[in-house]
């Protein structure tokens, strides 16, 4: 190994990179995919995997994509010290197989209780793809093209949430819900291949000690505050399940807080947030996930519980959004290559507070050519916000600080996504409680007619409505529960214009780029 001086990057993107890009974009939709997809299918776990005629709580079934969630967050804090001690190549081939064989192995399950634990194992190879993956691709690209790559990584970033309903329903309907696992399968094996060719081989420096300390607070903190907040929806703020894993989480947080200043090499560096750009960045980036991901979870729902759509035709109607995201995200790519971020962001996030607003006002009987217009204007904005504002907190890190960088980056995107979900599912769940007719078409809604045990109580409850409200019963449910979304969409429009703040304070003229490390070395590239 000999030190040489920082890599000097082309101005346009070349076939090398966009090699290493596609291997990027493959892990990241798998990882992606993955989440939304499961969703789709827990109606199907509570049959398929029902006992003595009875279905499986949906409490139980939900773990499926709790399990994996916690998983994603555990290992998340240890991929940036993984990536400096074992080379990204390595943990990132690594990553592949371990989702992958979850894959195959969750489609193998006999139970609910060992697809769970399959689950488990195949969010340890997911959290670890986009921290690495950003990683791989921040490296590859160097400073000047790293807007255009980003672009390129938000695709997937996009595209999974709105995707994935369409690909699950589509699966569950024409074949069977193994597929949503099986489908990993020949893409994980096609990533794993592919990532051995085009990946170059690095030689990581082994000389990090590792934070257990570090460790033994920050993984469990996140996992227990993330699953407290995500319980919220169907227990409350004020439950038990909700409060003391949060509450415990919180505390062994704060502590890896006050101890990270202390090991010269933490397990999370947040000595990294003395970069003011980056530390602006990461405050956008927050307020805009918990908006803009919270009302993302709205869309079809609204589709579905409202209107009436099946989970695919809700899948593709929410596509709006995604077709105008990818009209606007090379733009928005490139222009952050070539001007100020606080240039950019701040006219993405007012098509957004726009198109949230708008929303505001739909009914039971809104016009789709209203709808769709708006989540296609929200698309545009969501192109020119989200990866801008990731390339510019990644911009300005030295490069042996990228792969902490992205671990930092994704675990506020994990929190802020969650926190977002839990604040819409749980204002959305106290507006549908507050409507006898809604909260009494959900309950309805929730038993199936073929299982002799939910017959009877489906019959007493239909008898129940039509003595309390009349022929008019489902109208009545339908337009309140549109007046609980349209209620839930001025919190996350409020929330997108608390990032309005942040985002007019970023920088509006051009940052010097610097490539040196903390001893004003030119960073070191690895000859092999």
């Amino acid at each position: 190994m000999s030190v040489a001086a920082a890599p000097e990057y082309p101005e346009e993107i070349d076939r090398a990179v966009l090699k290493v890009a596609g291997v990027v974009v493959l892990g990241a939709i798998m990882s992606i995919l993955d989440i939304t997809v499961v969703n789709v299918a827990l109606p199907t776990f509570q049959k398929t995997f029902a006992s003595g005629g009875q279905p499986v709580e949906y409490s139980t079934v939900a773990w499926t994509v709790t399990a994996y969630t916690l998983a994603l967050a555990t290992v998340i804090p240890l991929s940036g010290w993984a990536a400096d001690r074992f080379g990204t190549k390595r943990l990132y081939m690594l990553a592949i197989l371990l989702f992958t064989a979850g894959s195959a192995l969750c489609a193998s399950a006999s139970s609910i209780q060992m697809l769970i634990s399959f689950r488990v194992l195949q969010g340890l190879g997911g959290g670890m793809l986009m921290p690495l993956g950003m990683t791989i691709l921040t490296r590859a690209a160097g400073p000047k093209r790293m807007g255009r790559l980003m672009a390129i990584l938000g695709v997937p970033m996009l595209l999974g949430p709105i995707l994935g309903p369409i690909i699950g329903g589509y699966l569950i309907e024409h074949a069977s819900w193994h597929w949503i696992f099986l489908i990993n399968v020949p893409i994980g094996v096609i990533a794993l291949i592919y990532a051995f060719f085009v990946l170059e081989n690095d030689n990581p420096t082994p000389s990090e000690s590792f934070d257990f300390v570090g460790m033994l607070m920050m993984s469990p903190g996140l996992a227990l505050f993330l699953y407290g907040i995500s319980s919220i929806p169907s227990d409350g703020v004020g439950s038990a399940k909700v409060l003391i894993p949060a509450a415990i989480g919180v505390v062994l947080i704060v502590s890896f807080v006050f101890w990270a200043f202390k090991p010269k090499h933490p397990l999370l560096d947040l000595r990294l947030f003395k970069n003011k750009l980056l530390s602006l960045s990461v405050i956008t980036m927050f307020l805009f996930v918990a908006a803009f991901f919270g009302g993302l979870l709205l869309v079809p729902t609204y589709f579905q519980e409202v209107r009436g759509e099946s989970t695919f035709m809700a899948g593709l109607l929410v596509a709006a959004q995604g077709i105008g995201a990818m009209c606007t995200m090379p733009i928005g790519g490139m222009l952050a290559d070539k001007m100020p971020i606080g240039r950019i962001v701040p006219f993405g996030l007012v098509l957004i507070i726009v198109g949230m607003f708008a929303l505001t006002r739909i009914t039971s009987t809104t016009s789709y050519w209203y709808i769709l217009p708006v989540l296609f204007v929200m698309g545009l904005g969501m192109g020119g916000t989200m990866m801008p504002i990731m390339t510019s907190a990644l911009k300005t890190l030295k490069h042996h600080d990228i792969a902490r960088g992205t671990t930092l980056l994704n675990i506020v995107q994990q929190i802020g996504s969650s926190v977002g979900v839990a604040i819409m599912s749980t204002v959305l769940t106290d507006h549908l409680k507050s409507s006898s007719a809604a909260s009494m078409a959900q309950r309805i809604g929730q038993l199936d007619p073929k299982v002799p045990s939910q017959a009877a109580e489906l019959q007493k409850l239909m008898a129940q409505a039509g003595k309390q409200f009349g022929t008019g019963f489902e109208a009545l449910a339908k337009s309140d529960a549109a007046r609980a979304f349209a209620d839930t969409f001025w919190v996350a429009a409020i929330l997108c214009l608390l990032t309005v703040i942040p985002a007019l304070m970023l920088p509006r003229k051009p940052l010097p780029v610097d490539e040196t490390d903390d001893e004003g070395e030119t960073a070191p590239i690895m000859i092999h």
